[in-house]
């Protein structure tokens, strides 16, 4: 069992980026590519199955929202603990911020149990559909505690600089999943069909195996989990330096499902089929923004320590190359999906409908990609650094200003068409927005330490 060292704050910038973030990638894209299977597997059950998961859709990013601000606090005061040199501290704030974590999310759970009819009617989701997304969330509700608790571990755990552990969870539930589904969802031997509620438990027992594997590393290899009775003070210190971050963070990232939502009960004015369309899309769309989920979930620990070390040009270094892999990686998207997009959505739909809504939103959203891998960077090194309500500035200004007004005028005259130019143009607007802020931050960090906005030597 080791300590963990302030490991970031010292060599080339560019290899402790890639260092980092080939694990997460790896991670992220096998949980991403295992809920592409979920897909292909609830389509295989019909539209009326794919159009319940994506009326949950939005639901379950409130929820995911809520783990990776917390996450995002977390990571952000332990990393800068690290960066001090104080493992002690590093040690009680990752500890106590898995208590604080199964708190929240069990109230969150039981308000959602109590609120599953009201809020899919809301949505727009008819009266047959609504029993069968209630036995969907009902299973998915009941393990979220343990869902969110897991995912914050991990959070800790790359803050002291180490992504394999993490990954390995991710991908070890991912392929458990994989395995899970067609059993539970159709039935072998013994077992039941259970359809779209096997979709629920597969997911639900797959990230049980994270919870407990983080918390066994956490203790027995990094020495970041400790079982001592926590002083009151400090725990109150410890919650509300999590929560000075995390609140603004699981604000930025509700503000997407939130806005997903309201697009989603837009789209439910054109029947089942054009939710259902949206809703593959937006899985073909996360697992390709695989790369930028990887960065933005490894540059918040390396800005939070080397923020606590006074080594800003290290920062201003990691987001310039971070700016280029975003942009030239977005173009690559495009052009790739400009040429698939209109096959990818048959893999899971026979049905025209439901196709074309897919195919329209993968001919347009994705021009967008490169910038909005910027805003996703950029507002991750803002939570690293301990300065979280600009990354809330930014994306409310992304989703509530300028997407939503936009895509209600726009559908007015172009329908569904409008709504996903008005989703592109809202991307490339905020991450332009987004960068120069960023930039702007650390130069008044570099300011500060009287030293010159360089290049790192050692990049």
């Amino acid at each position: 069992m080791t300590s963990a060292q302030a490991r970031l704050t010292q060599g080339s910038v560019g290899r402790h980026l890639v260092d980092m973030a080939v694990p997460v990638l790896f991670g992220i894209f096998t949980m991403m590519s295992q809920a592409f299977a979920d897909m292909w597997f609830i389509g295989r059950l019909g539209d009326r199955e794919l159009a319940a998961l994506s009326f949950a859709f939005p639901i379950l990013m409130i929820v995911t929202s809520i783990a990776i601000g917390l996450g995002a606090g977390t990571s952000s005061v332990v990393a800068r603990a690290i960066g001090a040199h104080n493992h002690r501290r590093a040690r009680r704030l990752a500890t106590d911020s898995l208590i604080l974590s199964f708190g929240i999310t069990a109230i969150v759970s039981a308000i959602g149990f109590l609120t599953i009819e009201p809020l899919f009617r809301l949505l727009g989701a008819p009266d047959d559909m609504i029993p069968l997304i209630a036995g969907y969330m009902t299973i998915l509700y009941a393990g979220v505690p343990f869902v969110v608790v897991g995912m914050v571990g991990m959070s800790s755990m790359r803050a002291t600089g180490d992504t394999r552990l993490p990954s390995m969870l991710m991908v070890i539930a991912s392929v458990a999943n994989v395995i899970l589904d067609p059993i539970l969802i159709f039935g072998i031997g013994p077992v039941p069909a259970m359809g779209l509620n096997g979709a629920a438990m597969a997911a639900l027992l797959s990230r049980a195996a994270i919870f407990g594997g983080t918390l066994y590393f956490m203790r027995m290899r990094l020495d970041m989990l400790t079982f001592n009775k926590p002083d009151p003070g400090e725990l109150r210190s410890s919650w509300a330096d999590v929560l000075h971050v995390g609140i603004p963070a699981a604000a930025t990232n509700a503000i997407i499902p939130i806005a997903t939502g309201v697009i989603t009960a837009m789209l439910a004015r054109y029947g089942p089929e054009a939710v259902a369309g949206f809703g593959v899309a937006s899985r073909v769309e996360s697992l390709t923004l695989v790369l930028f989920y990887a960065l933005s979930a490894v540059i918040g620990p390396f800005v939070g320590q080397n923020i606590a070390a006074g080594k800003p040009e290290r920062i201003f270094e990691a987001l310039r190359l971070c700016t280029i892999f975003c942009v030239g990686t977005g173009f690559v998207i495009a052009v790739l999906l400009a040429f698939s997009g209109a096959w990818l959505p048959t893999l899971f739909s026979d049905n025209p409908e439901v196709t074309d809504v897919s195919t329209k939103f993968l001919m347009i959203a994705p021009i967008s990609y490169g910038a909005y891998g910027m805003v996703m960077v950029m507002n991750a090194s803002f939570n690293g650094m301990g300065k979280p309500m600009p990354a809330v500035h930014i994306s409310v200004a992304r989703m509530a200003l300028i997407y939503i007004p936009l895509a209600f005028v726009a559908e007015r005259f172009f329908g569904i068409t409008g709504i996903f130019v008005a989703y592109a143009f809202a991307n490339i607007v905020s991450g332009v927005i987004a960068f120069a802020w960023a930039r702007a931050s650390v130069q008044e960090q570099c300011d500060l330490h009287a030293e010159p906005l360089i290049v790192s030597e050692t990049a």
